[in-house]
């Protein structure tokens, strides 16, 4: 398991939070596992109700039509790299 940097903790801690993961501890997520069909069990719900906490927390905005959206859900990682990336820009 990879170690998380301290934004993928952050990012991690929001979704335990958002999708009320009771049972996960957001420093167990690996940030290089697959977030969607992993051990988190998530599904398309919870990319919505993740991309609904990332707007509200970073103020930015993740689109259901986005065409890198495969690549930005992939994994922990992915997604704080964008989060990342768009804050900047």
């Amino acid at each position: 398991m990879s170690t998380q940097t301290a934004a993928e903790h952050e990012l991690a801690t929001l979704i335990v939070h958002a999708l009320n993961l009771e049972a996960v501890d957001p420093a167990a997520i690996d940030p290089q596992a697959p977030l969607f069909g992993g051990d988190l069990g998530l599904d398309s719900i919870d990319a919505l109700e993740i991309a609904l906490a990332v707007s509200k927390r970073y103020g930015m905005q993740l689109r259901s039509d986005h065409p890198d959206n495969q690549r930005i859900f992939s994994s922990l990682r992915a997604l704080s790299e964008h989060i990342e990336r768009e804050r900047t820009a």
